[in-house]
Parts: C-alpha cells; structure tokens; sequence
C-alpha cells in the first residue's frame, strides 16, 4: 500500500524476548526457503489460506497454521494491533544476506499494509525504503510503503527475525496509525506504550475471507486505472494514448457489469474486452512507460488488473523483481477493436453548465511558496476531490502539455498552443483519478475538484478555458523567504524536473519564460528571474478573469489564523468546513527544512542582492492581495 510516508512507527512495544522464546520452540522443520528462492531467506507460516503452513497463497479464506496457535503471546501481539489479518509470516533473513530491492505491485498489495514487528535482530540490520532508512528494534512496530522500492540488508552474522503481517487494517489499528511517528517527526511527549504478555487463553483473532474478486467491481476497476495514471512519471508521450485506451476497458467493463454483474456466463466477454485491450496497450508501448517508483506501468497494470480482475490473485509473490510472464488471461480470440468511446468529461459548450467539474478550484502560485501546505490542508474539506498529490507526472502524460512540444519555450500555455482535444484528454484523466479526503471516488456529478501543482501558475488560460466553472486561488508569499526557499530546493536535488537543451545539468522547479538568459548566471539570480517571471505571468492572466473567478490569500495571514482563513477561503469557494485547525499546522510533505518566520536571512546578502529583479512583479501581486475580496460562492 502507498503511504504518505516512508516509514511509521507505531507507538506500540512488544516483549522480543518473550516473543523470541516462542519461535525459538517451533521446530526448525516448519521454515521453508523463500517462495521465489532468494539466498538466506526463509519463512515460517502462521495464517495462510485455510491454515495450511505449506501455502504461500494470498486469496481465499484466512485461518491460522498450528504453528501461530502453538505461540499464545504472537496472537497477543496480533489481537492488540486491532486488525483483521492476512497472509502472516516469520520472517528470517540470515546473516550477511539481503531482501533484495523491489516494489510491492499486485492487486493483494494495493489495500493490504505489512506489518513488522522485530523479534531477533540488531542495530546494524538496515531497512531502505525510497531515499530513506531505518533500523527497526527488537519489539517495535512499524509499517511502511510498500510501493516505494525498498530493499534489507543484514550485514551482521546473526540471523534477523520479524513477525510479518499483512492486513487491510482495522478501527483499532487506524488509530494506531493515527498516533504513529515517522522516523525524525517531532512528537512532544510521544512514547510507544509496552504491551506484556498475560496469562490465559489465546485471544480470537479476526481473519480474512474475501480477498478477491470473482469478477472486478467497475468502481474497484476505475480506482485502480486512477490511481496507476496518477502515478505515471512525467514526460512521456506514450502515456496519453495508453490512457485512452484503458478508458475503453473502464467503459466497456462497465456495460458489461450493467448486463451481466459477476454471472458466469459473461465471464468470455469479460477476458475477451481484457485480452483486446491488453494488446492495445502492449502495441502502444506500456511495459516501457515508467511509473514515479521507476515501476513498469504496464506490469502494474497486468498485475493489479488484467490477471486479478476475473478472480486471480496477481501472484507474482507481490513485487516486480519477476519478469513479464505468459499470456495474462485464457480468452477468446483477438477481435477488431471497435471506435474508442466519446470523452466522459468533454468540455461544455460555451455558455453550458459544467456537468463533470463544478467550479474546480485551482491553486496558484510561485514555486515554495506554501501552496503545498494550503493544498493539504483545504483537501481536508469532505466536499473536495483530488489525485492525493500533485498531477506533474498526470498533466504531461499528454504530448501537448510537456515543455518539449513547445520547444522548450516553458511551461507557458494558452488554448492556442494546444490541439483542441488536449483540454478533454486533461479532463478525462483527472476524472478518473480524483479521489475524496477518505480515498473514496465521487458517486454523483459534477464533483468540486481541487488541484495545485506549480507548473500552473503558467498555464491559467489554458486551464480557465478547459474547465470553464474554475476558480483560482492565488497564494501570495514575501518573495525574501520564497527565494531562499527556492534557492534550497535547487541546492537539494529533490526539485529536478527536466534537461532542457542548452542548459548545463538538471533544471529544478518550473520552467519560466526566458530562461535561456539566464544559462551561466549565479543561482540567486536564477530564483529570481524564476519568481520574477512565474508572478508576473499570473498576475496577468488572474487580471484578465472575471472578479468572481479568482481569490487571493496572503500567506502571512494563512499561517497566522490557519483555521480563520481557510474557513473564510471556503465560504468564498462555496465549500463545507467542517475541520479545527490548531494554532500551527503540520509541516507539508515537500518541506525540506523546519520553517521559521526569519530563515531566509541565513541568505540575507545573496538575496537582498537580487530583489530589484522581483520588485516590480512584487509591487503588481501586492497590488491585487489588497484589492477587496470577491465572495465567488454568491457570484456562482
């Protein structure tokens, strides 16, 4: 399961000795070797399908092995964590051998979280997982992402031991969640809680019976074809036909589910429509378009989908260390495919009601500005839909929107610089992506969409024009502390977005107008004609709106009174509130440094010495932050 963060620890401790003495008990005859034969790897079965300890199947009802029952403290552990279980092993990683790197992938691993518990291990056994890395201890709790790639070593002699537990989750172990700690996270008075074990009967514990689908939900089928091409990484061409394609499987799934639902005599017509698309897809280059975890977004397809939505379980032992198999489904033969399907989100005629996006909410601004922390914070309100992040990799999966199809110009675009079909192509993909503040996908249209990504703060009449209902929210930040901000995130690496010809190494942050004259220039002046230009084109492109379709904040005033000025923000946007915000909120997920109100005078000298470069823009967004608020609630 993909995770906001790497790792979490939750705060919950176990008795490693006690839990140790327990393994140490069951014969050495009941580990067997790593299903797919990795060296030092070993397992020990504890709930499995239908409890039997050889099994290493994942779908099917759930019961536990007599090795788990033999072990009245690891049903403690197990019942105190408050889930409902799945596939549940020990897990034994001998010394000087690895877990060797991969990405959890299959349909089993896109609702399921692994849960590890050391048993036996020590402090040099590494855990990686994306650009991170921990050292689990003896009797923690942690879960992490899964669909990050991620990888153990054990460059120590001894062999390592974790309980490794899978499960959909729980009412109690959501509020274990809730409480946990990413590594570094300061949590004042934070403390894992001791669990001892206690004498008695073992407790019952809930297990699975329903893990996949004998024929795919076209709701379950949508959510999964959003959520892989809200994880394509950006820039590739491929990407907008293939997502055109897979529209066709959604429709035509769909229909078929209207007439026939799961009945077995549709099964043929089921894997005939996987079997067509599946080779559209592959002639269109799938298996090399790249996911943001560097996945194949074509095995993730195949996986999460095309063997899994007719009763498999996507068996590949849950990651993509396997290669390509063989043909995904027994079908009917290939047939001719027929048109592709209309739009499901075309644009509205001039003057017509929007009946897909009712008033999505755009917000812009220049890059390290804060509009991530706004972004996260107004996606809280129940009636706002989003893609969980930002849509880089979603927006320039469509050839016309990349900067490489305007000739490296920007990230500039209008409606002129576009075909015609690229505002619907961009409409479709995010009405299949968009999700509620629960992960739920919307049931009823139009949907009130919200969506920031940098990039467009440069391309508002593009978007003005694609979804004419949109409002624009216009966060404003003092460029002195933006500029330092932005010269840190240049200096991290983590920013990267492109190559562009005639520029020496990695440009960082969006690509502004005029960029090319500023190739040998020192990295404060780059900021600056970075933020110079970006608020300088958004200002003139908000001035050109109608007043009731754009709103300003000041970011001063949104950190100062966080719950008054969101609360203001969504009675002009028409939007419920219905959250209490405390006196400071949480830092966004792409901070790099804890903020303060002076940081930016670390850099004082270099910064002063390149604010006549953003004065004017500067003076132009002041100049509309003070302009009187418009209510767009009462103007819609």
């Amino acid at each position: 399961m993909k995770l906001r963060v790497r790792f979490l620890q939750l705060p919950i401790t176990f008795d490693a000795e006690r839990l140790a003495a327990e393994v140490a008990a069951i014969p050495e005859s009941a580990w067997r070797e790593h299903p797919q034969k990795f060296p030092g790897n070993d397992a020990l079965t504890l709930i499995t399908t239908g409890g039997d300890p050889d099994s290493d199947a994942r779908s099917g009802a759930m019961a536990p092995t007599p090795h788990l029952l033999a072990c009245p403290y690891l049903m403690q552990v197990m019942a105190r964590l408050g889930a409902t279980w799945g596939r549940t092993r020990l897990m034994r990683l001998s010394g000087d051998a690895e877990v060797t790197p991969h990405v959890d992938t299959d349909y089993y691993w896109r609702d399921h979280m692994r849960v590890h518990v050391p048993i036996v291990t020590q402090p040099t056994v590494r855990f990686i997982c994306g650009d991170e890395e921990v050292n689990m201890a003896a009797g923690e709790c942690w879960i992490f992402d899964t669909w990050s790639l991620h990888r153990v070593h054990n460059d120590a002699t001894r062999a390592r031991i974790h309980l490794v537990a899978d499960t959909v989750g729980g009412e109690g172990f959501l509020d274990l969640i809730e409480q946990g700690r990413a590594p570094g996270e300061a949590k004042p008075g934070w403390s894992p809680v001791m669990v001892p074990p206690r004498d008695g009967p073992p407790p019952a514990l809930a297990y699975e019976s329903r893990n996949a689908p004998e024929v795919m939900t076209p709701w379950e089928l949508r959510d999964h074809l959003g959520f892989l091409l809200s994880e394509v990484a950006p820039g590739d061409p491929k990407v907008g036909p293939i997502a055109q394609a897979l529209n066709r499987l959604r429709v035509g799934w769909h229909e078929l589910w209207a007439r026939s639902g799961d009945d077995a005599s549709a099964r043929p017509e089921y894997a005939a429509l996987l079997t067509r698309i599946w080779a559209r897809i592959e002639g269109l280059g799938v298996m090399e378009v790249k996911l943001r975890n560097q996945m194949s977004l074509g095995l993730c397809l195949r996986a999460l989908i095309f063997k899994s939505a007719l009763g498999g379980d996507g068996h590949m032992d849950g990651d993509q260390r396997a290669a390509p198999g063989s043909p995904i489904v027994a079908a009917a033969p290939l047939a001719a495919a027929p048109p592709a399907p209309a739009s499901i989100a075309p644009v509205p005629a001039r003057g017509a009601r929007d009946e897909v996006f009712d008033r999505p909410v755009f917000i812009v601004s220049s890059p390290r500005s804060g509009s991530s922390l706004l972004f996260e914070t107004l996606a809280k309100a129940p009636d706002l839909f989003t893609i969980t992040g930002e849509s880089h990799g979603l927006v320039e999966s469509i050839p016309a929107l990349t900067p490489a199809a305007q000739g490296w110009a920007s990230n500039r675009i209008t409606p002129t610089d576009v075909p015609p079909e690229t505002a619907a192509q961009l409409r479709e993909i995010f009405a299949l992506a968009l999700k509620d503040r629960d992960g739920r996908r919307p049931t009823r249209l139009p949907m009130r969409m919200l969506e920031k990504t940098p990039k467009n703060a440069l391309r508002i009449p593009f978007l003005a024009a694609a979804f004419p209902e949109a409002r624009f929210v216009y966060l404003y930040r003092d460029p002195r502390p933006t500029l330092a901000s932005m010269m840190e995130a240049w200096r991290s690496g983590k920013f990267r977005t492109y190559r562009p010809p005639g520029w020496s190494g990695d440009w960082s942050l969006l690509l502004t107008p005029g960029w090319r004259d500023l190739v040998g220039q020192p990295l404060n002046r780059i900021v600056a004609s970075q933020w110079s230009a970006v608020t300088a084109t958004l200002v003139d492109d908000l001035e050109t709106l109608p007043r009731d379709r754009r709103r300003v904040l000041d970011y001063d005033d949104f950190i100062a009174s966080p719950q008054t000025a969101v609360q203001g923000l969504c009675r002009d946007l028409g939007l419920f509130w219905d959250g209490t915000l405390g006196e400071s909120l949480p830092f966004a997920r792409n901070t790099l440094t804890p903020p303060r109100a002076d940081k930016w005078r670390d850099r004082a000298e270099v910064i002063e010495a390149v604010l006549p470069i953003v004065a004017g823009a500067d003076a132009r967004a002041r100049a509309l932050l003070s302009a009187a608020p418009v209510n767009l609630a009462a103007a819609s």
